[in-house]
């Protein structure tokens, strides 16, 4: 079965959303490449370390549109998280033999970060 760019996206999403970190790590290669507003990341391990943390406050990914061309995706959604209001966020992934390899994600951090410090 050949699962497409758009398919990989879908399940990552929805992987992240319900906290399945294993189905995560099915979609991610190994050399996984993260680089987004509130960090990097470089390899698997760490890319899930990475969404396992913003994992700890997020309530709901909304997507609002995947486009898909060839082998990127790039994902419009609000994030809706319980430390700040939904935050408006695009995610592009590219994919390479059935895996997502580079991940680059974008968003105005403010309000995440006033909720982190008045949640410690």
């Amino acid at each position: 079965m050949t699962t497409t760019p758009r398919e990989l996206a879908e399940t990552y999403f929805t992987a992240w959303e319900a906290g399945d970190f294993d189905a995560l790590r099915g979609v991610l290669a190994e050399n996984v490449d993260f680089v987004g507003t509130l960090g990097t990341a470089s390899g698997v391990d760490e890319a899930l370390a990475g969404l396992k943390g913003l994992g700890q406050v997020l309530e709901k990914i909304d997507v609002k549109v995947r486009v898909a061309e060839d082998r990127d995706v790039i994902t419009w959604f609000d994030l809706h998280t319980s430390v700040a209001s939904p935050t408006p966020t695009v995610n592009w992934m590219h994919v390479e033999d059935g895996k997502i390899t580079r991940i680059r994600v974008t968003f105005d951090p403010r309000a995440l970060l006033a909720g982190f410090e008045v949640q410690n």
